[in-house]
């Protein structure tokens, strides 16, 4: 009997045994199923399924392997799709694909972000290039509503082949436990221990959250729903802010190898942020955070790590955050503290030129609000690169103890003044040298900072400046023409 001769109790009462099936499957295999997957991440009682019914017509075995639908997170509209592993392994067709994009259209029409959840043994082979045409049309309905929704990918199983170009292209890729992976090539050629491990794709840059359980990743996404905007219209996401605007921060530990996330802590509402990639490029920091209730995009150096200097990698990881935050007008906080770009072979060979334009490319192209702090060191390339008022920043400010110029006073004192050291010592001259040409005062006579504020004053500024900027329009103002003097 197929679907068409049955009547909707009785594939209602299908659905509900091959969902029990797949649940029991999943406790025996200690996962989760789809449809518990989805259950958990969003509201209690809010999911919708959308496309229930679909199957691949020459198929009586089950309805396909993917579950579709719509629900709420914390009462804002989010759409899910979910693969199955527990039902026909989550064998992805073009039935399947279709299921995708019709949610993918739906989303996009009601600018809702959309949640993906990976966990399929593959194409179904039968389908042959079928199935290869599949993926394509899924992948054009990702690229379509990329920087128009966010989306997130969550692997809680196995994404292979296409379907780990797919997740590639979500904005951000949260997975869990030790049976996620991500790759390309057939497993079976892999031969580096953990290959296509999630763990390895999380030292590597390509996932940005990883957990150790589902409980603890959906519980994630639900979190990270909540500091991204419904979709690129909607405008900056502000909330109540019960945390002072006018706080004074406590920043007695900066200088020298100290952890730049004890200033994200200090200038975010009740100390809260949430960091992207944390294990990749750790000599940079990304996470979204409230800022006087406006969520913004915190990126920082970390001189604890080498310094906080520029990397190929640390390049790229905050061009990469930074144009998810302009597609989606959230405002960026730059925080610098960076003795410059880092030099050697491995680097030049990386190629480190073509990274730093990424760098560049990102801050100059983005329309979104801009705040920059100068806490520290601020040397050559690394100051430019960093959201200068030059490259972009709407406001630039400085702490009084902040050293700004194109040489670090070491490699100044090397290049220029070596033939001072007989008379005295190095450590002296590099003093010397920072306090004539680092001073903060100097950028600010030069236009490229702002104002040089004391440290306890962090907070305040930058919650002044994000408010000034709330209303900041991308581009040139639309006009029809000049009003001319006639």
């Amino acid at each position: 009997m197929d679907n068409t001769t049955k009547t909707a109790a009785e594939l209602k009462a299908e659905l509900a045994k091959k969902d029990a099936q797949s649940a029991s499957a999943a406790a025996k295999d200690k996962a989760i199923s789809a449809r518990q997957t989805i259950a958990s991440v969003l509201d209690e009682g809010t999911f919708v399924e959308i496309g229930a019914y679909v199957k691949r017509t020459f198929d009586e075995r089950d309805y396909e392997g993917v579950i579709c639908g719509y629900g709420a997170i914390d009462s804002r509209l989010v759409f899910v799709f979910a693969q199955d592993f527990y039902r026909m392994k989550g064998a992805f067709d073009d039935v399947q694909a279709k299921k995708i994009c019709d949610l993918y259209a739906l989303a996009v029409k009601n600018g809702a972000p959309v949640i993906g959840v990976f966990n399929s043994a593959g194409a179904v082979l039968g389908e042959g290039v079928d199935a290869l045409g599949a993926y394509g049309k899924v992948m054009r309905a990702v690229s379509d509503a990329s920087g128009i929704i966010p989306q997130i990918a969550y692997i809680n199983g196995v994404c292979a082949g296409s379907a780990a170009v797919i997740a590639s292209m979500f904005d951000v890729i949260v997975a869990a436990g030790e049976k996620a992976s991500i790759y390309v090539s057939p497993i079976s050629t892999l031969k580096a221990k953990n290959a296509g491990a999630a763990e390895t794709g999380f030292a590597n840059g390509l996932v940005d959250k990883l957990y150790a359980t589902d409980a603890e990743a959906l519980g994630g996404i639900r979190a990270l729903v909540n500091y991204l905007p419904q979709n690129n219209m909607e405008g900056t996401v502000t909330e109540l802010c019960t945390d002072d605007l006018n706080r004074a921060v406590d920043l007695s530990f900066v200088g020298g190898s100290y952890d730049m996330k004890n200033v994200l802590a200090a200038i975010s509402d009740g100390g809260n942020y949430f960091e992207l990639s944390e294990n990749y490029a750790p000599e940079a920091v990304c996470a979204l955070a409230s800022v006087g209730g406006t969520v913004s995009g915190i990126v920082a150096n970390q001189p604890k790590e080498n310094g906080g200097r520029l990397t190929p990698n640390a390049a790229r990881k905050i061009a990469k955050f930074v144009s998810m935050c302009d597609a989606f007008g959230i405002p960026v906080i730059t925080l610098v503290d960076s003795e410059g770009v880092t030099a050697g072979d491995d680097y030049e060979n990386a190629p480190y030129a073509a990274e730093l334009a990424k760098l560049a490319y990102a801050y100059s192209g983005a329309e979104t609000a801009k705040v920059t702090v100068v806490l520290g060191s601020a040397y050559g390339s690394a100051f430019v690169l960093m959201g200068s008022k030059s490259i972009g920043a709407d406001v630039a400010f400085a702490l009084d103890t902040a050293k700004i110029s194109i040489l670090s006073p070491k490699a100044a004192v090397a290049f220029l003044e070596n033939e001072k050291v007989a008379k005295k010592s190095r450590d002296e001259l590099e003093a010397e040298w920072a306090a004539e040409n680092a001073a903060p005062v100097k950028a600010a006579v030069h236009g490229e900072i702002d104002d040089v504020i004391a440290a306890s004053e962090l907070r305040m500024r930058i919650c002044a400046a994000l408010s000034m900027l709330a209303s900041k329009c991308g581009g040139a103002p639309a006009r029809k023409h000049a009003n001319l003097p006639l």
